[in-house]
């Protein structure tokens, strides 16, 4: 099969390419509104960019051309933390995918902890053993959509919390005990499962 993207309905080349590009990590971002009011919510579409300067990015779709919380707060006050998803989170990561009001606090709302962050004012999740407070140096509008596209954000670290509990000697992570998680298409999650080496040519 082929699909001419241009030519292939939106619904459709979301299922595909939520279906082949796999696994995606996630970063469950929270912000915080010009009222103090905390906004927390996963996105798969979330990666690393670079590590000098530290750098991750996120994407967030924008449905019936109407921005998400997450992406009005990030472009009000230009601060987000990245709370990292794991198997013993991954419940209340999934209940703060809902759509509700912009009023709502997602740590109320799924009984999460906040915890103060050190550079910045959205909090983090007590909960979740890895945090990285981030600060905005971009963000760009996709354009040529067809239902109000997505804007990619790129955040620069400021600094990152590991629980202890997950640093090995000489700053490995252990991964037994962090357990991430992916997204996989559809309501599917995955976790490492086996893992192999092979060294880089």
């Amino acid at each position: 099969m082929q699909f001419e993207t241009q030519k292939t309905d939106p619904s459709v080349l979301y299922k595909l390419l939520t279906g082949i590009i796999i696994p995606r990590p996630i970063g469950w971002i929270s912000t915080i509104d010009r009222n103090g009011i905390n906004n927390l919510a996963p996105f798969s579409y979330f990666n690393m960019v670079s590590h000098d300067p530290p750098c991750i990015m996120f994407s967030t779709a924008r449905d019936n051309n109407k921005n998400k919380d997450t992406l009005n707060n990030v472009l009000s006050n230009g601060e987000f933390v990245v709370n990292l998803a794991t198997l013993d989170t991954v419940e209340s990561m999934n209940a703060t995918s809902a759509a509700v009001p912009a009023d709502v606090d997602e740590f109320e709302l799924t009984n999460l902890t906040p915890m103060d962050s050190v550079f910045i004012k959205p909090k983090r999740v007590k909960e979740s053993p890895i945090h990285l407070e981030c600060e905005m140096i971009h963000h760009y509008f996709m354009d040529n959509n067809n239902g109000g596209g997505a804007c990619i954000v790129i955040g620069k670290i400021k600094t990152i919390h590991i629980d202890d509990a997950i640093l090995m000697e000489n700053n490995r992570i252990n991964l037994e005990v962090y357990k991430p998680i992916a997204r996989l298409a559809g309501s599917n999650y995955s976790t490492l499962g086996e893992l192999f080496s092979i060294k880089r040519a």
